[in-house]
């Protein structure tokens, strides 16, 4: 028996109502996401010089997969179930890619044949190709999966599946929304710290990313799991997600800084593609915005055909 997530009357007035539903509005942000990623998973593999095959397929798929989502979404206004199942087709597709980068990763910083202790040990980690990176395919699979069926009713945690068949989750898509977006904030905390560590925590700017992660994680958690959030709760969840697009945009100034400090105060697009990551801090700037994203108004259906 599932347990039904009833937002209290203080969720409730702070759920903004759009022109869009919620569902509606993270599965364009999913589509978006996957673009970026294909972006961000170019500029990291080509640091090497010279990309193999397999480096390709998450570029191509996080390409390919995006404008089908945007399709999917242009479908759905005709035909929802159809576009549910493409999407989730190309969803699941995410999870399996970024299962298998995590693995080739963690492949990469392992050293096999070393003595039992020494063969994953933090440094390797840390100067191994990120480990957590490829996760962000899967995390972008479940948080869009989660978006495209349909709960019928509202806060109930019932999907309608093709042939009007029901499947009763443990939690309501309200709950499942908060998890995830916990989830992907850790991620993104834990990639900071990692890329940080190769530089060292000598500088305070270098702890505001650890700070405010543990924060948003923390606050989406616990937005899941309590069953009647009062008001401090709600502003407190909302001000962890302003925080974290805060840190993006001031992480992404802090290392488009340190890339030009590096080629003397001019543009070079080398010292841009190996110094800091550019994008890297816009990933807490994106699991803030898809935390909000949260809190508008599921769209008020009784049934998948309403």
């Amino acid at each position: 028996m599932a347990t039904t997530f009833t937002p209290s009357e203080t969720l409730q007035r702070w759920r903004l109502s759009l022109p869009l539903s919620r569902d509606q509005v993270m599965l364009l942000m999913i589509a978006i996401n996957l673009l970026f990623l294909g972006i961000d998973t170019y500029l990291a593999h080509i640091i090497s010089g010279t990309i193999v095959p397999n480096e390709w397929i998450p570029i191509i798929f996080g390409f390919v997969s995006g404008v089908i989502l945007l399709v999917a979404g242009l479908i759905a206004l005709r035909f929802r179930m159809l576009a549910n199942i493409l999407a989730t087709i190309t969803l699941s597709a995410s999870i399996v890619v970024g299962l298998l980068g995590t693995y080739f990763h963690v492949a990469r910083a392992a050293l096999p044949f070393a003595p039992v202790g020494e063969r994953l040990t933090t440094p390797l980690l840390v100067w191994a190709p990120p480990v957590v990176g490829p996760l962000a395919f899967v995390f972008v699979g479940l948080l869009g999966i989660s978006a495209a069926w349909v709960e019928s009713p509202v806060d109930s945690g019932q999907l309608i599946l093709p042939g009007g068949s029901k499947l009763r989750l443990p939690y309501s898509k309200a709950r499942a929304y908060f998890y995830t977006v916990g989830m992907g904030v850790l991620i993104s905390l834990i990639s900071a710290v990692l890329d940080h560590g190769r530089v060292g925590y000598s500088e305070i700017a270098l702890w505001i990313p650890i700070v405010t992660g543990v924060f948003g994680a923390v606050s989406a958690v616990m937005m899941g799991a309590l069953d009647d959030p009062t008001p401090f709760d709600v502003m407190t969840y909302i001000a962890a997600m302003v925080l974290l697009i805060l840190t993006g945009l001031v992480g992404t100034y802090f290392h488009i800084s340190a890339d030009l400090s590096l080629g003397g105060g001019q543009f070079v697009l080398e010292r841009f593609i190996r110094g800091a990551p550019v994008l890297a801090p816009l990933l807490f700037a994106n699991m803030g915005m898809i935390g909000l994203i949260v809190l508008i108004k599921p769209a008020d259906r009784t049934s998948p055909e309403a």
